[in-house]
């Protein structure tokens, strides 16, 4: 009796499994297969054993709320699974669209729409600033580059509940940009009289509202909506026509989370970024930006740094080290690229605001996808 149970057991894994190779390809979306090759992981250099045991702890419950698993390298695609939705599930990251709308602004600097991360908000945004509360002419100089590095001086701070900027705050006012631009500025207080520099030069304070407040610069400089402009730009070059953003009371596309990307759409944006801005043969990002992007510009932690609104942190994996950049959000969302690799990755989760959410995420990337790597 159990020896049939298990037989069952692994025919049922086996029907359900959504296992990519060179001979099959994946069903549920037949008219998006062309954009990706696929193939099987021993002839990329990759264990397929590892793949194949990730696949089954999930399906046996040991990781929680996976949505699905996408393992791309040197441009294949060699694992694609599903455990809640299917190809063309809609996956909300959270946060992680705040690396697309890093992006936009390069994009927008490249067409000249932007004259650089070193452009003043408030210059760009007058209308803000004549109605502006707390005025500071510190705030004066708030720059692209401060909402891009989680570094302005304004009192916002998603991780503390206390701060003034939380984006819970933030979500129950109407007009979004002036709640954040309204903010005072921050203090932090030190041990001895003189306060020790921070690395990089930057503090770490991660805002959403600031990434927000980004749309309307985008808009303003573009003289397009921020979602019209990723679809024209971004979107379109890379064939991606199902993108559902979230918009703020006023109608504003929020370029701080909640973006709507399928799995294979997401896959795309970390093969963009891995192939240096090029995709299909045409250049979408410039390569420069690209590298300033995922290049450190504040730390978070001892083991984490970050960009442009990229996460970069050294994962580690059968005694080796793994260098990644990665867009992250809420709930253990991670699209990761490890650019010594040649490899692209995008976990989805629905594990929103619970304890290890991204601990989870980080053990299927170190304790199965890294490990297939011979």
């Amino acid at each position: 009796m159990k020896d049939s149970a298990e037989t069952f057991l692994a025919i049922s894994l086996s029907l359900c499994a959504v296992w990519v190779s060179a001979q099959t390809s994946q069903a549920s979306a037949p008219s998006r297969s062309e954009e990706w090759i696929t193939t099987d992981p021993e002839s990329v250099g990759m264990s397929g054993k590892p793949l194949r045991d990730m696949e089954e702890a999930i399906r046996a419950g040991q990781f929680k709320k996976i949505g699905s698993v996408l393992v791309a390298r040197n441009g294949k695609l060699v694992y694609e699974g599903y455990f809640d939705g299917d190809a063309s599930t809609l996956r909300d990251t959270r946060s992680a669209t705040k690396s697309i709308t890093s992006a936009l602004v390069g994009i927008a600097i490249a067409d000249k729409k932007l004259s650089g991360v070193n452009a003043r908000v408030l210059e760009l945004l007058p209308e803000r600033a004549r109605k502006m509360q707390n005025p500071d002419p510190r705030k004066d100089k708030i720059t692209v580059e401060d909402f891009l590095t989680m570094s302005s001086l304004l009192e916002c701070d998603d991780w503390n509940d206390s701060s003034r900027g939380n984006e819970e705050r933030m979500y129950v006012i109407e007009d979004w940009a002036q709640f954040i631009l309204d903010l005072p500025v921050r203090g932090r207080m030190h041990v001895g009289e003189k306060a020790e520099a921070p690395k990089y030069g930057r503090n770490f304070s991660y805002c959403t509202g600031g990434v927000f407040v980004l749309s309307e610069v985008l808009q303003k400089t573009t003289g397009m909506r921020t979602d019209r402009y990723a679809q024209e730009k971004l979107f379109g070059p890379l064939r991606i026509t199902d993108a559902q953003w979230v918009y703020s009371p006023l109608n504003i596309p929020q370029t701080g989370g909640g973006l709507r990307l399928s799995s294979r759409d997401l896959l795309k944006i970390g093969e963009l970024y891995r192939k240096g801005g090029v995709w299909e043969g045409s250049r979408v990002l410039d390569d420069a930006w690209v590298k300033v992007s995922t290049q450190p510009h504040a730390q978070i932690d001892d083991q984490t740094e970050y960009g442009y609104l990229w996460w970069l942190k050294t994962f580690k994996s059968g005694g080796k080290d793994r260098p990644a950049y990665y867009m992250s959000g809420n709930g253990g969302n991670k699209v990761a690229v490890f650019p010594a690799l040649d490899m692209a990755v995008v976990i989805t989760s629905t594990n929103f605001n619970t304890r290890g959410m991204h601990e989870q995420t980080d053990k299927l990337l170190t304790d199965y996808i890294l490990a297939a790597v011979q």
